[in-house]
């Protein structure tokens, strides 16, 4: 795994701040952390080539932009070694509405977020794409009927 980076309070405070607001400007950023423009600039650059801010996005609504069903599938291989594993995230990463692929232990090998327009695009996207993936072994569909958390924000406490 990544090493820890060690942050201070001003970087926490700057982490804080741009993920509840990453278009922020970097003279209203300095205003909130209590710097002046050119040092908060400096932290914010040291962050992202740091690789703590991997990438800035705008989060959409699903429902506007006609993605309604989303799932997550539990997929699991027909052997686990290392073959398998390439060939099956080669082929996942081909599929855009596989959004999230996460290596997991339990029941399955993978989890998968899927999303789709309807519950037949949905249907489709498992007949055709995902379980046409040579070693898939197994696929286990949860719809979400609902969502009532989805943040993106990751914890900062502790530290200084």
């Amino acid at each position: 795994m990544g090493q820890n980076i060690k942050l201070d309070k001003i970087d926490r405070k700057i982490l804080e701040i741009l993920q509840s607001n990453a278009k922020i400007t970097n003279a209203q950023l300095s205003k909130e952390i209590g710097l002046s423009p050119a040092p908060t600039l400096e932290r914010v650059k040291k962050l992202e080539v740091s690789g703590i801010i991997k990438s800035y996005h705008a989060k959409l609504d699903t429902d506007k932009i006609g993605l309604g069903v989303s799932t997550f599938v539990y997929a699991t291989l027909k052997g686990h070694n290392r073959g398998n594993i390439d060939v099956f995230l080669e082929e996942i990463n081909k599929i855009d509405e596989v959004i999230e692929c996460h290596h997991v232990t339990g029941s399955g090998d993978f989890v998968l977020k899927v999303i789709a327009a309807d519950i037949a695009a949905y249907q489709k996207l498992m007949l055709e794409k995902v379980s046409d993936i040579s070693v898939v072994d197994n696929l286990q569909s949860m719809v979400i009927l609902s969502t009532f958390k989805d943040s993106k924000v990751m914890p900062l406490s502790g530290g200084e």
